[in-house]
């Protein structure tokens, strides 16, 4: 009973992660359609990446006792493809400015991938250390992504308005972190569980930060070089017409 009621768990899980990992379509799909990438953040995106490429390598036979973790392994790794492909088409569309921005978070996330995949196949030689190890580096990787949204949580206090913290991204953030801290636990396995006991708060302030402020719109103020521009035509098309009336005169 105990092992298919953490099998159903880990399901749940992946069914949730599934929904966090797809839940960006949306918004790239307004990326895409505007060309811009306005003001959404890549860093929740690469962040994700990070924590889909340390639990896939944690889940795997190297680090994990043979397919002990396959859950995990399953979801994180079309994580990846997926996250990959929003940070591409984020790139494509991004300002100058925020491609550099892309690249610098970017890539020392896979320089420190890298790193850990090797101390962990050559530095450890049994599983307990390794997935340590790879769990310590995990721990850091899923509370940066369940933290991911609140990068957006300064703009939505200043503004009133959550046009730009997507709501499934923050909700589907919470339900992964609640089906995967009970995997964890029942599993007996603390480093899957103890990230998502942080995840799990963070995703309800994020849910009650919506809640209060979901009404609310962003006004767009008018250039006041536009303005300036109106003005200076209202004043010629003025004194066109003055001159027209004089003329019929």
């Amino acid at each position: 009973m105990g092992d298919k009621l953490h099998l159903a768990i880990g399901m749940m899980g992946n069914a949730s992660s599934l929904l966090l990992y797809t839940a960006p379509i949306l918004t790239f799909v307004r990326v895409v359609k505007k060309k811009s990438t306005e003001d959404f953040s890549c860093v929740p995106y690469i962040v994700a990446l990070s924590n889909c490429l340390i639990y896939t390598w944690y889940g795997l036979p190297v680090v994990s006792c043979r397919w002990e973790n396959f859950p995990v392994i399953t979801i994180n790794g079309l994580g990846i493809l997926l996250e990959v492909s929003f940070i591409l088409i984020y790139f494509w569309f991004a300002s100058a400015r925020g491609k550099m921005k892309v690249a610098v978070i970017a890539l020392p996330v896979i320089l420190m991938f890298c790193i850990t995949a090797i101390v962990t196949a050559f530095v450890f030689h049994d599983h307990p250390h390794r997935k340590a190890f790879v769990g310590s580096i995990g721990l850091v990787a899923s509370v940066a992504m369940y933290c991911g949204p609140l990068v957006a949580v300064k703009q939505v206090i200043q503004t009133k308005s959550v046009e730009f913290m997507p709501f499934y991204l923050s909700f589907f953030s919470f339900l992964a972190s609640v089906f995967w801290m009970t995997y964890g636990l029942l599993g007996h396995d603390l480093l899957l569980a103890s990230p998502n006991m942080i995840g799990s708060p963070l995703g309800i302030f994020q849910l009650l930060l919506y809640c209060k402020y979901r009404k609310n719109r962003i006004i767009v103020e008018p250039n006041k070089l536009d303005l300036e521009r109106n003005v200076e035509k209202s004043k010629q098309l003025q004194l066109v017409t003055s001159d027209s009336t004089i003329g019929n005169i």
